[in-house]
């Protein structure tokens, strides 16, 4: 039977498809917040544009609600992931400019001591010797930074060197153009904070996969170019989740350094890594805490009908071949597993760098541990907007463009959920900072299950939908009738998945771990 849950629960627990739900709500959250909110995110990008009618009454960008809030009484103590300034200097540069545009939004309102902003990098590096043995290729990328930017009609040197406060001492100005110092050596950072939660007068939470900025905005209607739509799943909810929550806020930082262990946590699941004691050839941190990798393990082997996974990345062949064995324990159990068709530096900016590679055989192999266990009782889909494409590379899919997935919401039975910032990969199930809820109410797996259904399938949904007998091949069959129809003429947005141009696409790096990507 379909379920039909209530909009929401006794513990005002929502859930948001895309940031076209999320962003309003999440500007409420912030008008109706009380004394402080706390929240750490991987990008928060203050000049993001408002949306909501109440917001937009107080102004136009994120810079204008946070200098409202502040002036309102509310504290605000937020943190902003930092990354590594040599191989993702856009990134490092976005994240300095965010903090130094929230300072000064803290500056303009009437109550700038309530601020509390700051850059955090993960404490791990790449060993001394490693990164010595790596320097030559870190100096060509910190060369061609220097480039880019020289190149540049849009930056101004002196901004630019101020907002890369560990990249400027690898770099040199001379007549007004950069370049490229051969000491020191670089520091090399492999791990960041991929967190992205938020909690309201230890009272609400706000958690799940979105950060914010523009390029993160889409509508479920999916309606924009490929490369600026972005499927996201957010969930607020009330209950011993937010006090774990803002627990985890405190101290996230202290354990990453060894300062503290990790607390115990049992209304939040967390991938936790720290610095290595010793640290002379590593590639990888210390890997601390693992509950979203074992949780997904665990309710891999308590299922026993219908596992339904959308994430943004299937690389973890660890959790493969847990599905694998699960399936062949049990000939009943079925999975409905959502990708995007690309990843999104593949289909939009065409790289074809080693990690990109990498990542793409990590899936491909994955994916067909998956399809040799399971056979017909899987189903792998991937989205695609309702309008033709003739685009000859990995931004369309059976003729339409691609709907970018990030999503990471797992549902195993009817009997529980996890919504995350993790990805199904190495990376997220072991050494970045991670944050999601396990769902375990009824109603509220339901409702989960209700808007994560019915987004992609749009129209027609009856209940072989939901029927775990049913659903793998009801599923299968409306993506291969849409592959056949006119993009225009399909039924919702799902294709089957291709692993063909993975496979194609894919190169393995021997002695590269694969939490890498």
């Amino acid at each position: 039977m379909r379920p039909v849950p209530q909009s929401a629960t006794s513990r005002d627990f929502q859930v948001y498809i895309t940031a076209g739900e999320a962003y309003p709500e999440f500007e409420r959250m912030f008008l109706n917040a009380r004394e402080k909110i706390t929240l750490a995110f991987r990008i928060f990008d203050p000049w993001t544009t408002l949306h909501s009618p109440e917001a937009l009454e107080i102004g136009e960008n994120w810079m204008d609600l946070i200098a409202h809030t502040l002036s309102r009484g509310v504290a605000i103590d937020l943190t902003i992931s930092d990354f590594d300034p040599v191989l993702r200097p856009e990134l490092h540069r976005g994240t300095w400019a965010s903090v130094r545009a929230i300072a000064a939004a803290g500056e303009l309102s009437t109550r700038p001591e309530l601020l509390r902003v700051h850059a955090s990098m993960h404490p791990a590096r790449v060993g001394t010797l490693t990164s010595i043995a790596l320097w030559p290729r870190t100096y060509l990328e910190i060369r061609k930074t220097a480039a880019e930017i020289n190149h540049s009609k849009h930056v101004h040197i002196d901004r630019f060197m101020s907002e890369v406060p560990f990249l400027r001492r690898n770099l040199r100005k001379i007549r007004n153009k950069l370049g490229a110092r051969l000491l020191p050596v670089p520091f090399l950072v492999p791990v960041t904070h991929h967190q992205k939660l938020a909690v309201f007068d230890r009272d609400l939470l706000y958690i799940g996969g979105l950060d914010l900025n523009d390029r993160r905005y889409d509508t479920p209607a999916h309606g924009r170019a490929a490369d600026e739509t972005w499927h996201d799943v957010q969930v607020s909810l009330k209950g011993p989740e937010v006090a774990d929550a803002v627990k985890h806020l405190e101290t996230f930082e202290d354990v990453t350094l060894r300062r503290t262990d990790p607390p115990k946590l049992p209304n939040l699941l967390r991938t936790l890594s720290r610095k290595p004691k010793l640290n002379l050839f590593r590639l990888s941190p210390s890997v601390c805490v693992t509950e979203l990798s074992d949780y997904h393990h665990a309710a891999v082997g308590r299922s026993e009908k219908l596992i339904y996974l959308e994430s943004q990345f299937f690389r973890d062949v660890k959790l493969a071949r847990t599905l694998a064995r699960a399936a062949k324990n049990d000939p009943a159990l079925k999975v409905i597993l959502i990708l995007p068709a690309a990843p999104d530096d593949v289909a939009f900016e065409h790289s074809s760098s080693g990690d990109a590679r990498y990542g793409e055989y990590l899936q491909a192999k994955s994916v067909k541990i998956l399809r040799e266990a399971f056979g017909e009782r899987v189903f792998i889909g991937s989205p695609a907007q309702r309008r033709s494409s003739s685009d000859p590379d990995r931004s369309q899919i059976y003729g339409a463009p691609i709907i970018y997935v990030h999503a990471k919401v797992s549902i195993f039975d009817h009997r529980e959920a996890v919504v995350s910032s993790a990805n199904l990969n190495g990376r997220s199930l072991k050494w970045d900072t991670e944050a999601g809820v396990k769902i375990s109410d009824a109603d509220e797996i339901a409702h989960l299950k209700k808007k994560c259904f019915e987004h992609w399938l749009v129209e027609d949904v009856n209940d072989a939908f939901y029927d775990p007998e049913q659903a793998v091949e009801a599923w299968r069959n409306r993506a291969r009738e849409n592959a056949r129809a006119k993009p225009e003429d399909r039924k919702g947005f799902l294709v089957p998945y291709t692993s063909a141009p993975a496979r194609r696409f894919g190169h393995s790096l021997p002695g590269i771990p694969e939490e890498m990507v």
